[in-house]
């Protein structure tokens, strides 16, 4: 009989604990679904917090997410009261629960006859469970958030196996947070590089075509941005009396605020420049106009502006800090045509300018930016001015594009991996 009663007595525990660890699993499914429908943890969390505690038999609870931003926890579900009521926890707070839980990173069962700290009073009453919601990585556990489960029901205490089952849901929820965080950037990450190519599309439609100045000239330009917008550029101007005017440009630094102000100098340009005045009346009005924003961004630009006269055989020019601007004769014979004045947004005085001989026959004019000879390899090794200057006097015979081509290809072998540390722009004109 003793024997029969106690294999009866061990079928009802084997019942029971198959009972509650149903429960626990279908909780754990249920849970799982939840989340597996959601990509926004926020239209979930209430849902998943009223299970937990009809699981555990809680009256009072509360999930909180990490925002490292803020340094807060901000909770984002309540059990028991309004979401509104429970105020956002300090992580360096050292009288709550939901802090204290977050910092150690380890589950804990808290005794009823603790005070609850102010930001704690309306989800906690008498013994309190907390745990923390982490995410694991190879180099260890990110804390996420925290859980907190209060009041329990039917005069009972929470026990080691409602702590072990919260830890489990705990854990589905900081999957739940690095995956809705890590699709929201995801989703940023795609929303920024459509509109940074968006932006480069844009930029690049601002400069002009070489066309511009056909059929009396023939001109080849390229810009290559080291990141999707920079500050090189070009432009082209047909002038009176069959002049024309070849501006190239490199405004310190790039990205946005160098895009930027190289949009607006160009649009100023495409007015200063058509009045046909020399070149440095029309860099003096161009410096009025963008000095305001070079003052207030602290950038400078580095410019040449070079009007050519086939008629009176010259070239005249202000060269504002563009140490690359040569001209280039049949020969190959290269002449640079030295600095003028230092950047724009440097000085304030009159830019000056100056004159020399060309053959609107055999002349060609030759404009690059820094980014060309600084271009470094894998090494670090830059690639230098000399060696540019060496494939566009060994393609002189040739069209300007192909004289561009072949000094982009020598940076790509140069480079080869690599990315540029600067906007590379490089400029040829020739009648």
């Amino acid at each position: 009989m003793d024997e029969l009663e106690r294999a009866r007595h061990e079928i009802r525990l084997t019942a029971n604990a198959l009972a509650e660890s149903w429960e626990e699993i279908n909780l754990l499914y249920s849970i799982g679904e939840i989340l597996g429908r959601t990509v926004n943890l926020d239209d979930a969390a209430g849902t998943i917090l009223n299970e937990i505690s009809e699981t555990v038999a809680a009256d009072l609870g509360a999930i909180y997410v990490h925002d490292a931003a803020r340094g807060l926890l901000v909770p984002i579900a309540a059990k028991g009261v309004a979401p509104a009521d429970v105020g956002s926890v300090p992580i360096d707070d050292t009288t709550t629960i939901v802090a204290q839980v977050f910092r150690e990173s380890t589950p804990r069962l808290f005794d009823p006859t603790d005070a609850p700290s102010p930001y704690e009073v309306p989800v906690r009453r008498g013994q309190t469970l907390g745990l923390p919601i982490t995410w694991s990585t190879p180099k260890g556990s990110i804390g996420l958030g925290v859980v907190t489960l209060s009041a329990p029901r039917f005069d009972r205490n929470f026990t080691a196996g409602d702590l072990k089952l919260v830890a489990a849901i705990a854990s589905q929820i900081g999957t739940a947070i690095q995956i809705t965080r890590l699709v929201k950037a995801s989703v940023a990450q795609e929303r920024l590089e459509h509109e940074m190519q968006l932006a480069h599309d844009l930029q690049m439609r601002l400069l002009p075509s070489p066309s511009v100045l056909a059929p009396e000239w023939t001109c080849a330009a390229r810009v290559e941005p080291a990141r999707s917008v920079g500050g090189d550029f070009y432009h082209l101007f047909k002038l009176t009396d069959g002049r024309i005017g070849v501006l190239i440009g490199d405004v310190s630094s790039h990205g946005y605020q160098a895009a930027l102000i190289m949009a607006l100098t160009m649009s100023a340009m495409a007015i200063h420049a058509q009045k046909g005045d020399d070149p440095a009346t029309t860099i003096a009005a161009l410096r009025t106009t963008i000095a305001d924003e070079l003052n207030e961004t602290d950038m400078f630009l580095a410019l040449c502006y070079c009007v050519l006269d086939p008629a009176k055989g010259e070239v005249c020019w202000v060269n504002a800090g563009q140490p690359h601007a040569f001209t280039m004769t049949a020969d190959g014979t290269l002449t640079r045509l030295p600095a003028t004045d230092p950047p724009l947004g440097m000085a304030s005085e009159r830019p000056h300018q100056a004159t020399r001989p060309w053959n609107a026959a055999t002349d060609s004019l030759v404009l690059f930016t820094d980014g060309v000879p600084d271009a470094r390899d894998a090494h670090a090794k830059t690639l230098g001015e000399a060696k540019v200057l060496e494939v566009i006097k060994a393609r002189r015979n040739d069209q300007p594009e192909r004289i561009v081509d072949g000094v982009f290809a020598l940076l790509e072998g140069h480079m080869g991996a690599v990315a540029p540390p600067d906007d590379q722009a490089l400029l040829i004109v020739r009648t």
